[in-house]
């Protein structure tokens, strides 16, 4: 759920949308304008436009918004099977962009419009943008009380000032209301039904999409699922576990790789050399856990080796980053989908042990731990809270997720799947890194059969794992 970092390149552009191919599937538009298509500054072989929608949904006729769309038109009309609604989490990166990258196999452009909506406070859909403010921010990991509440002051602060530039859309931007809108797109484009694909923090809008709207969806998948079930203790100590089984297959493969900076030597006791040595650094241990934590994400296990080295030789390499405005719209996205919120130092410690118990290696997660002590100090509860899965209404839609997944841990996919048994296949990625559809051409080939064809993955079914 939380940073995306760009693990896909995405091309700049927009998408065209080819008003429902068979009228029977279309339903009249009711409120929602049809969206005025122009080709896409930045990619003319794709159509970019927007939509108004109410900021607040239950209050249809007050201030409205507009949203970036993007589609690119099926290119193959003829054999057209509708709209294929996508998004590539964050929260933070650009659905309209996405829509219109070189992910998706040529089957898949041929039948499909693809259309992006910029989630709101993303991209071009209002963008929240408050890193400036984050100036002289306290550590994360505070010792005692005094540093908790140098955080919470500074979160306070923080949340104060980036609401009042924001405006309205920061208390409007929880993934219910993204559904809402990803509805309303549905109706402008005439479409009775939708096929969706979404990746990481995007699978939080799917899953929201297919409890308000099952009836709506033709086909679903879910790539590297973040359980929106869970509480504060699953979300952190389940990320930990997962970083720490990350770890633990690099050095298995550094062990069976000559050409890994580390290979011969104790992986695990060249880690710790490296952290003792990073505390003597400007940049400090933590940078060094985040930046290993970035390299495990692809992985890029021969840049996570290099770092290690390096770091007990000189300065560590710098931090890799995230979506541009990860830090900004996680305040008004994941702290209003998840219970996030550590009332004191005495529940930080419970929960800091919690994580260090699961993840002894990597000291936790760092997008899990980052997320939870973001929220820290948020005065009101989430308005749209984690719940058990309800997808009655829903066709099956598919589950995908990497055993060793260091970001949505593959543990939230099997969950996701025993709360929703009748209405989910999972499929299985027996390797690593975070986003499992392009890593081979078993998961290509599940994900797109399913989505042509709409025959789900047997119970059990997997993918065997590829070298990175």
């Amino acid at each position: 759920m939380r940073p995306i970092k760009r693990t896909l390149a995405a091309l700049m552009t927009g998408t065209t949308l080819v008003i429902g191919a068979d009228a029977a599937n279309a339903e009249p538009i009711g409120p929602e304008p049809a969206i005025a298509w122009a080709p896409c500054p930045e990619n003319p072989e794709g159509e970019c436009g927007t939509l108004r929608v109410p900021l607040d949904w239950n209050r249809p006729k007050g201030q409205g918004i507009d949203l970036a769309v993007a589609r690119h038109p099926a290119t193959d009309p003829a054999r057209r099977l509708g709209v294929l609604m996508v998004d590539p989490g964050g929260p933070g990166g650009s659905a309209a962009e996405f829509a219109l990258s070189g992910l998706f196999s040529a089957e898949i452009r041929a039948r499909f419009d693809i259309v992006g909506i910029d989630s709101r406070g993303t991209g071009n859909s209002l963008a929240i943008h408050c890193g400036d403010l984050m100036t002289d921010q306290p550590t994360s990991y505070p010792a005692d009380e005094t540093g908790f509440t140098a955080l919470l002051r500074y979160n306070q602060r923080v949340l104060e000032e980036c609401r009042e530039r924001s405006g309205p859309i920061f208390d409007h931007a929880d993934s219910g209301l993204v559904a809402q809108d990803m509805d309303a797109v549905r109706r402008a484009l005439g479409e009775r039904k939708i096929s969706y694909f979404g990746l990481s923090y995007g699978t939080v809008f799917g899953q929201q999409y297919a409890e308000k709207f099952g009836d709506r969806i033709r086909a679903m998948v879910l790539d590297s699922v973040v359980d929106h079930s869970v509480d504060t203790k699953r979300f952190i100590g389940e990320r930990a576990a997962a970083a720490d089984d990350s770890f633990a297959e690099f050095a298995r493969w550094c062990d069976r790789t000559v050409s890994c900076a580390l290979h011969g030597q104790d992986v695990f006791a060249a880690w710790e050399t490296a952290l003792v040595r990073a505390d003597g650094q400007p940049l400090g241990r933590q940078r060094l856990i985040d930046s290993v934590y970035g390299s495990l994400r692809g992985p890029d296990w021969a840049g996570t080796a290099d770092l290690i080295a390096t770091t007990i030789t000189q300065d560590p390499l710098s931090v890799r980053s995230f979506e541009p405005n990860y830090q900004s719209v996680r305040l008004a996205t994941v702290c209003q989908d998840f219970s996030l919120r550590i009332k004191n130092f005495q529940e930080y410690s419970r929960l800091r042990a919690e994580e260090l118990r699961r993840s002894p290696l990597m000291r936790g997660s760092f997008i899990g731990h980052d997320e939870a002590t973001a929220c820290v100090g948020v005065p009101w509860p989430p308005a749209n809270p984690p719940h058990r899965l309800d997808i009655r209404d829903a066709p099956k839609i598919l589950v995908l997720n990497a055993r060793h997944d260091p970001v949505t841990p593959y543990a939230w996919a099997a969950d996701v799947h025993r709360q929703a048994p009748r209405h989910t296949a999972l499929l299985t990625y027996e390797g690593w890194g975070h986003v499992a559809y392009p890593r081979s051409a078993c998961t290509r080939g599940g994900v797109d059969d399913y989505l042509l064809t709409l025959t789900a993955p047997a119970e059990g079914a997997s993918c065997p794992a590829v070298e990175p």
